[in-house]
């Protein structure tokens, strides 16, 4: 058997696992990142690749409104004893540090979304402005031949144009808002530049997982593609390393300080997802990547490791596309659509963040009424005014939708209902008595339109930007299911991101970050980008306890 000695090894190349990484080599320590799958990247270079961490630099550079007092408030009232107040408290203290180091050891720069509310700002510390960051364009040619090896994006976009988040909001109301035409035409004007220079560029997740890998780059700190972990190595009851398989050969990798697990969740494992979560559940509703099946877990689980938050997920409303799932994140908030059940009526807030849209879809669905799938119904005026799932306003749907029975479109709701099975008179109604509080800008049922982050993806040139009456024929109705982004169940962990056993001693030697770990944010989501600050946050946590252990 071949062996390798590294001071620290890292199992996972997502935020987690490369924040870790960047860490350790700053702290002088030797670094290994090993990765299963093909590509570097994981789950972060298909998402949004927004950062949530409270009062760091970006932040405090832009006067956002943020402070460190308000930030612990906002996770008190919004998670409460769910989560330990040492972890909340390791969170917001050591998140605007790991932020000045990736800004310092790596390429990428990080800007402030204004206006992106944290999704609960009118509970005591949230603010409506938000707080989320997301990475600005990145050079693709600063990765070299890595490139080739970065996790593709979940949905491509269309002519390989770079959109940022911010840009996003505004696209989506290219028919109805001025600012929508200028952000496309600067778009545009961007790519054509791109294609000249000869500069590949990346937006959203592509560039925050390039500009760490290119900060592994310059560090010199190797990460082993192809190697998927097969066992943790234990000597005298503490983690020494990690046995990998590289080709046809298994190497052991000896860590002389320890392992940090973040090797994602076990969003594409079916048999853990049936075990754990409720039904209907699957591997093909989500946008993780292929290689989360919960290796890192299960290998923390047998050395007796605890685990928790194993029933939830970063969930989201998702439509079942021929080619994979698409995850929706304005289509819900914009004015002119509702979500309703197979009793054809309204059960939540259609614009609520999206974690709680999902967990209202499962409680509704134990009640005995179908709610899974749920249905998106709008009117044509919907379509013509506002981008949907990618298809610019008014571009029909794609066939393919319609004979995949994703998408049924008629010119009477009374046609509509019959082709979702859902009863008539019961649709009518509730687009009725949702026609009446559109009319009058208030929501009487779920309070639609008042929250800022409700707002957000709105149309602004409507007194109550989440809503309009749905009135012009024909109407559409959109299968929705219970996507994900990742599960959110993992090894329990304590402040320094040691891994836990079920009487609370930890595992020596053994830390763990992102989906591999129970997710500090309990069963809620304090805002864009609170799956990936964090986990950066606990990689970081995680490499400076080693380094720490190194000193001694």
């Amino acid at each position: 058997m071949t062996e390798a000695t590294f001071d620290v090894v890292v199992v996972g190349s997502g935020a987690a696992g490369m924040t870790a990484a960047l860490t350790a080599a700053d702290r002088g320590l030797s670094v290994l990142v090993v990765e299963k799958d093909r590509y570097f990247g994981g789950s972060t270079a298909r998402s949004g690749g927004a950062v949530w961490a409270p009062h760091n630099e970006v932040l405090r550079r832009a006067n956002s409104e943020d402070s460190p007092e308000k930030a612990a408030t906002y996770l008190q009232h919004l998670i409460g004893d769910e989560i330990s107040a040492d972890r909340r408290e390791a969170l917001l203290s050591h998140g605007p540090d790991m932020v000045s180091l990736v800004l310092r050891r790596t390429p990428l720069k990080l800007k402030w979304i204004p206006g992106y509310s944290d999704y609960y700002p009118e509970t005591p510390g949230g603010i409506p402005r938000g707080r989320t960051l997301e990475p600005e364009p990145f050079n693709g040619k600063l990765l070299g031949d890595e490139l080739a090896n970065l996790q593709p994006p979940y949905l491509p976009a269309p002519a390989g144009i770079t959109v940022t988040a911010a840009e996003y909001k505004w696209m989506n109301l290219i028919a109805r808002h001025p600012r929508g035409m200028f952000t496309s035409a600067k778009v545009g004007l961007r790519r054509v530049v791109s294609l000249a220079t000869k500069r590949p560029l990346l937006a959203l997740g592509q560039a925050l997982a390039a500009g760490l890998r290119a900060g592994l780059l310059r560090a010199d700190v190797p990460v082993w593609l192809n190697s998927p972990l097969t066992e943790l190595h234990v000597e005298e009851g503490a983690v020494t390393g990690v046995r990998v398989r590289r080709g046809d050969e298994e190497v052991l990798v000896r860590a002389r300080r320890g392992v940090i697990m973040a090797a994602g969740g076990f969003e594409k494992n079916e048999r853990m997802r049936k075990q754990f979560q409720r039904e209907p559940i699957g591997v093909d509703w989500t946008v993780g990547a292929e290689s989360n099946t919960g290796d890192g877990i299960e290998a923390g689980q047998r050395l007796g490791a605890d685990v928790d938050l194993m029933d939830d997920a970063w969930w989201g409303p998702s439509i079942p596309l021929p080619r994979g799932p698409y995850f929706c994140l304005s289509e819900r908030n914009l004015p002119g659509c509702i979500l309703v059940n197979a009793a054809g009526q309204r059960y939540v807030n259609e614009a609520t963040p999206y974690v709680d849209a999902v967990h209202a879809m499962y409680r509704g669905h134990e009640t005995g009424v179908s709610h899974i799938p749920s249905w998106l119904v709008a009117d044509q005026r919907y379509r013509n005014n506002y981008t949907f799932a990618g298809l610019p306003p008014r571009q029909r749907f794609p066939g393919r939708w319609y004979k995949a029975g994703i998408v049924h479109t008629a010119r009477t709701l009374e046609e509509l209902a019959a082709k979702i099975e859902v009863p008539a008179d019961r649709l009518r109604a509730t687009v009725q008595r949702f026609n009446h509080f559109a009319e009058k800008g208030t929501d009487e049922d779920f309070r639609r339109g008042e929250s800022a982050y409700d707002r957000y993806y709105g149309d602004p040139r409507l007194p109550n930007p989440s809503l309009a009456p749905l009135e012009v024929a024909p109407f559409h109705a959109i299968k929705i299911v219970p996507g994900d982004l990742g599960t959110k169940g993992g090894l329990r962990t304590d402040a320094r991101a040691r891994v836990l056993r079920e009487d609370g001693s930890t595992i020596p030697g053994l830390y763990a970050a992102g989906n591999a770990s129970a997710a500090v944010m309990g069963s809620t989501y304090a805002g864009a980008g609170a799956t990936i600050g964090p986990a950066m946050t606990f990689g970081y946590v995680a490499a400076l306890d080693l380094a720490a252990r190194a000193e001694n």
